[in-house]
């Protein structure tokens, strides 16, 4: 059998699992996001017992292994009455691994911006907390663009250690695909093209949303 015909045999069943791939890629970029937000903020403006447990958070999720941390979640858990889905466990530990490095992208975003500004939203009677959500966070959402793209695109790669705890996304379709026919290598240089397709759309459209965001003058400035 031709390259072009055993990928046109195989393609359902890769695309399946691509499908598998994208929900993992939202679910835990979007949990991520939402931890991350939260860990920057108390990091850079919680009192100290929350700034510490934000920082001890963010050094054991980037210092520790993702897969050692998806195993903990599916593996670890049941003896102690916790059993989750390979699914809902890869989406977990995605999660709570990519906050930890967006919470790092929001900090460095958050402090770019002019501490000034701050002090002028209180020297005119805004609390704290509106100053943070109203100019300091719609600054940093504009800011952090470009290095939390590589976050998401690191996040649709690094979704295939998942097949590892039997999440059913695109490597664990590859692998069950590859054992029946033997073409390991056509099958995998197909999953190659699959995310190499997937990482250029991304990438196109996290750069147009860059474009119509970007705050004028910020980038002549630098």
């Amino acid at each position: 059998m031709s390259f072009l015909n055993l990928s046109y045999e195989i393609m359902p069943g890769l695309l399946k699992g691509a499908v598998v791939t994208l929900e993992l890629t939202v679910c835990s970029i979007s949990l991520g996001f939402i931890l991350g937000v939260a860990l920057a903020l108390g990091r850079l403006y919680g009192k100290r017992p929350v700034s510490l447990f934000c920082t001890g958070y963010i050094e054991f999720f980037r210092g520790t292994p993702l897969l050692v941390q998806l195993l903990i979640l599916y593996y670890g858990l049941p003896p102690y009455g916790i059993r989750l889905s390979s699914f809902v466990a890869g989406i977990l530990g995605l999660g709570l691994n990519s906050a930890a490095y967006q919470a790092e992208y929001f900090r460095g975003a958050i402090q770019s911006v002019s501490q000034g500004e701050i002090m002028a939203a209180r020297a005119i009677g805004m609390s704290r907390f509106k100053a943070i959500v109203n100019i300091i966070l719609p600054q940093m959402f504009r800011i952090v663009i470009p290095s939390w793209s590589n976050e998401l695109i690191y996040t649709l790669k690094y979704s295939s250690v998942a097949y590892m705890i039997g999440a059913p996304e695109l490597m664990a379709q590859a692998k069950f695909i590859a054992a029946e026919n033997f073409r390991y290598f056509e099958v995998f240089l197909v999953v190659a093209f699959i995310y190499l397709i997937a990482v250029v759309i991304l990438s196109r459209i996290l750069s147009v949303l860059e474009k119509r965001v970007r705050i004028p003058g910020l980038q002549m400035a630098q």
